[in-house]
């Protein structure tokens, strides 16, 4: 379950194609609702329709979030950028014993219902690799892919 919905939310991320800036026209009213209610002090909301799952983006302290509702209202997912500092440190400790030679070009954590789990891109001149952690656990190769040297 948990890896069908963060599947499904990085679908979406990559699918939703309508952005509105702090409108919501096309978005259900329940995931609005829900949003106002579980994010009062939300800055700078852009809202994107989906299919099946609506994207907010805003800023909530400073900090830049997305939020994935479904249909009925209810809070899918929440994402965010964060720094390798903010990684579990068994997690940060493994990425520069494990990888080393790779630098991170990208990292965000998911909070769903009941999990959390971490993606991190790393890559080195031949490769870039995603990884994932779920609940903190150790990293799993996600996604490898070589690079095109020409």
């Amino acid at each position: 379950m948990k890896k069908r919905i963060l599947m499904m939310v990085l679908l979406v991320s990559t699918l939703l194609t309508s952005a509105f800036a702090n409108k919501t026209n096309g978005v259900n009213e329940k995931a609005v609702s829900s949003f106002r209610n579980e994010f009062k002090q939300a800055e700078e909301v852009k809202w994107e329709a989906g299919k099946d799952l609506a994207k907010v983006t805003f800023k909530l302290n400073d900090q830049v979030m997305f939020a994935y509702y479904s249909d009925n209202g209810e809070l899918v997912a929440l994402t965010r950028n964060i720094l390798s500092s903010q990684l579990p440190i068994h997690l940060m400790t493994s990425l520069s014993k494990n990888f080393e030679g790779y630098w991170i070009s990208d990292l965000f954590e998911v909070s769903a219902t009941e999990s959390r789990s971490y993606y991190v891109t790393i890559e080195n001149a031949d490769y870039t690799l995603v990884l994932k952690s779920e609940d903190a656990g150790a990293w799993q190769l996600y996604k490898k892919t070589k690079k095109n040297i020409d």
